[in-house]
């Protein structure tokens, strides 16, 4: 289904008019540049893939992530498939007033204006991408149904990008949601006007053999505010790569995560938030549960207080739950500060098995152990669901998780049985 096909949605061409001087960089030959976001924490962008040594396993940005299930993006193959792209409503309905959709091609100075690539499979993502989504909400309009951007992957190698510009004083809410099979490489770019609003949810909802390594950055205006949702309940291998920074002071994000890795999925989520303005102020909190052999999740989260981000107040923290053995959850959390006037800085981060004395406490009230263990992760990932906004993706996100404990009681089950056991 083409852009100009899809139910509630107007395609037009780009137009510069549109694009507002905050947008309007200009475009050149790619340069690659090293930039200094902390005292340890440099990091390379360029657009030019080549720039990026092919990681062979032991740099720290890769050391966790198993290069051979990628199925080659880094090395970019051509794309062989096409992602079906629907934007709408809720409910397949109309995107409302004061919403313009696009497909632009890269040229367009709005790709590129958040996001810079900092790894070889993004810089590919730019190179290989048929241009990018983009959905603006205009300045003063504020939202109260959320837009869905749609993802359906059907097989094959595909690339895509989606920028989302929320103008000044406007507010609202997009998910982005992927289902299917596919092997995909995605740059999202989201920013965010000054005394604007956006929550952003990501659901992975993959197949379970779908691949899936995304770039997302968010520039957060003055006085703007930004929260995020990114929920991995699906794929065999998904990378997802979160940077926010500041346009201007008095910003304030909250990035949420949950995940639910199964036997044999490797499901990683490397957080960069970069303060380098006056009086901002930040929020992560990532939460996920495993079960069965070979379960692997991967939680990094890199906090950076610039020298003239005075007033910076920012906590992070990652809690991790092993449901079985032969699951395994790493979780580093980093923290530079590089100014000593800092309203609060901290991090957490933990792992372990389930609670027993809660198990204890519902079991001794009557509940059977399968339930009492469902009310335990289902309380342990309320914190995060309860915020979502979206009472029908609130309700999605929970029978997927109520599928996933069924799947692990009865694998755990059938581990103890005699059949299993013969």
């Amino acid at each position: 289904m083409t852009l100009a096909e899809q139910p509630g949605v107007t395609a037009t061409p780009a137009d510069p008019a549109r694009t507002g001087p905050a947008l309007a960089t200009p475009v050149g030959p790619a340069k690659p540049a090293r930039e200094r976001t902390g005292g340890r924490l440099t990091r390379l962008r360029s657009t030019d893939p080549e720039a990026f040594a092919k990681p062979q396993g032991r740099e720290e940005d890769w050391r966790f992530t198993p290069l051979r299930r990628l199925r080659g993006l880094l090395d970019g193959p051509p794309a062989d498939a096409k992602l079906d792209v629907t934007v709408s409503g809720p409910a397949g309905a109309a995107v409302g007033a004061g919403v313009t959709v696009e497909q632009v091609d890269g040229s367009d100075p709005r790709v590129g204006s958040v996001l810079t690539p900092a790894d070889r499979v993004s810089a590919f993502t730019r190179a290989r991408a048929d241009g990018a989504l983009v959905v603006t909400v205009a300045s003063g309009v504020a939202l109260d149904e959320p837009i869905v951007v749609r993802i359906a992957g059907e097989g094959g190698t595909a690339y895509h990008q989606l920028v989302v510009d929320i103008r000044p004083f406007a507010s609202a809410t997009v998910v982005l949601d992927h289902v299917g099979t596919a092997t995909v490489a995605g740059n999202v770019e989201l920013r965010v006007g000054d005394s604007g609003s956006l929550t952003f949810v990501s659901l992975q909802d993959w197949a379970p053999d779908a691949v899936h390594v995304a770039a997302q950055a968010v520039s957060v205006g003055r006085d703007a505010r930004f929260r995020s949702f990114t929920v991995t309940l699906g794929g065999d291998l998904v990378r997802l790569s979160p940077t926010v920074t500041y346009a201007g002071p008095g910003g304030e994000a909250e990035l949420y995560g949950m995940f639910f890795t199964d036997a044999g999925q490797h499901q990683e989520h490397r957080l960069l938030v970069e303060h380098g303005e006056r009086s901002c102020r930040s929020r992560v909190t990532y939460k996920g549960a495993l079960h069965g052999d070979g379960a692997h999740s991967v939680w990094i989260g890199d906090v950076v207080i610039g020298p003239v981000a005075i007033g910076t107040d920012t906590y992070e923290s990652n809690r991790n739950l092993l449901l079985t053995d032969g699951a395994r959850a790493d979780s580093v959390p980093n923290l530079e500060i590089t100014t000593g006037e800092v309203a609060g800085a901290g991090h957490a981060s933990a792992t372990g098995r389930f609670d027993d004395e809660a198990l204890f406490y519902l079991m001794a009230r009557g509940i059977p152990a399968d339930e009492a263990r469902r009310l335990v992760v289902r309380g342990f990932f309320a914190e995060i669901v309860d915020r979502i906004n979206v009472p029908d993706l609130a309700e999605r996100i929970m029978v997927a998780v109520d599928a996933e404990l069924d799947a692990a009681e009865g694998a755990r089950v059938g581990a103890r049985s005699p059949v299993a056991s013969a």
